[in-house]
């Protein structure tokens, strides 16, 4: 029997797909992750369906049967949208559509949504629209199937058609006229860029909700916005920071995400330009996240793919005040000890260790091993410094800190 549930959010179905390249563990991770990002953007998961297959259904990207289960479940509970895991094909949306007759989302446009919601600036907003415009275009089809019916009537042969390719047309040239505009904006934010002078530049970067904008307040005194959802911080915001007498530049940058859009990758691509020309990359982990080593591989490929992969990089591993190791019953012959039943002390001496001084350990909430922090950052940015101005080297001493709190 179903919980009571709260009927002011939209109520909504997950669908997954175990395969070969996605196992049990790996698909109720994924959705787990969706059900965040549904509540993100403001739906509640009554279900879960997954199935077991090869590859996706071409047409209706699951099998019949089990669309058919979904369909009862849809009329029986009057859920409102079926959301699927992996982005769906024009195709896919519309046949899918045809059989729950509810509204049809994918990952990717709940999270072009989410984005949507949390756009502030003018900047963000475009960029976001642009996404939405990329992923909107080879799907409008499946928004005339209602014109559909009247095809063939008098005077009504197609109009279905003229008002798709009407459509289309409109599309495209928005998606030109915000490309344009993206243009001119970059052009803006590069001068500014350089208008900051030769300060050391810092970005903060890693996967989404993992705790950069607490960092970010904690070390520059600000009041960026946080909250624990997803893509809480859109904007980028730059910061001036100083540890000791050393002035540098921060900037927060927007989280990734696994499956991350092609869209939103391509249109976000400027906004990571503030990445790009960092000197140093702080890489935030939730290390209290039961899956942190795959966001920090997800983090790292994203980062590759806008040639960051070889920056000075330090991993900053957060939230070590919510780790917990899952207790292990050394009297179980059967258990087999993973890396879920480690104890902090006992990451560090795995592949943590090889990092060196490169990898620190702290909770920026709880404001935990900070001037261990601040220490190392201030000696990074101080080399970068002193490399770029030699004559200033007698300007910054060692970091001799403060008293932790």
């Amino acid at each position: 029997m179903l919980e009571k549930k709260d009927f002011n959010l939209e109520r909504a179905v997950l669908i997954g797909v175990i395969t070969k390249d996605q196992d049990e563990v790996k698909s109720k991770e994924y959705l787990d992750e969706l059900e965040f990002l549904t509540f993100t953007a403001g739906g509640e998961v009554i279900k879960r369906f997954t199935q077991k297959m090869d590859l996706p259904n071409p047409k209706t990207f699951i099998g019949t049967g089990k669309m058919q289960e979904i369909q009862n479940f849809i009329k029986e509970n009057e859920i409102g949208t079926a959301i699927f895991d992996d982005e769906l094909s024009a195709a896919q949306e519309r046949n899918i559509s045809k059989v729950l007759e509810c509204k049809v989302l994918d990952r990717t446009n709940l999270i072009l949504d989410i984005f949507a919601q949390r756009a502030q600036t003018s900047y963000a907003r475009t960029q976001v629209e642009l996404a939405q415009c990329e992923y909107l275009l080879p799907r409008l089809k499946g928004m005339w199937t209602h014109l559909e019916r009247q095809r063939g009537g008098i005077g009504m042969r197609g109009p279905g058609e003229r008002e798709i390719e009407t459509d289309r047309r409109i599309v495209r040239e928005r998606i030109t006229l915000l490309k344009d505009k993206l243009k001119t904006i970059d052009r803006q934010q590069a001068i500014q860029r350089g208008n900051r002078g030769q300060l050391v530049r810092v970005a903060l970067v890693g996967y989404t909700n993992v705790g950069k904008s607490t960092l970010m307040n904690v070390i520059s005194n600000s009041e960026v916005f946080v909250e624990d959802k997803l893509f809480a911080t859109l904007d980028t915001t730059v910061r001036k920071v100083v540890i000791g007498n050393l002035p540098f530049l921060v900037t927060d940058t927007v989280g990734f995400i696994r499956k991350l859009p092609t869209q939103l990758v391509e249109s976000f691509k400027s906004t990571l330009d503030e990445v790009r020309e960092a000197d140093l990359l702080l890489h935030v982990v939730d290390i209290s996240h039961h899956n942190f080593e795959d966001q920090i591989a997800s983090v790292n490929k994203i980062l590759g793919e806008i040639g960051c992969a070889n920056k000075p990089t330090i991993m900053v591993f957060n939230k070590i005040d919510a780790y917990e190791a899952v207790p292990f019953d050394n009297d179980d012959l059967i258990a087999v000890r993973t890396k879920e039943n480690y104890t902090l002390e006992e990451w560090k001496r795995t592949w943590m260790n090889k990092i060196g001084d490169d990898a620190i350990f702290i909770s920026a909430l709880n404001k935990k091993n900070l001037e261990g922090f601040k220490r190392r950052v201030y000696d990074e940015v101080r080399n970068v410094h002193v490399t770029r101005f030699p004559y200033n080297d007698f300007l910054y001493p060692d970091y001799e800190g403060e008293e932790e709190e």
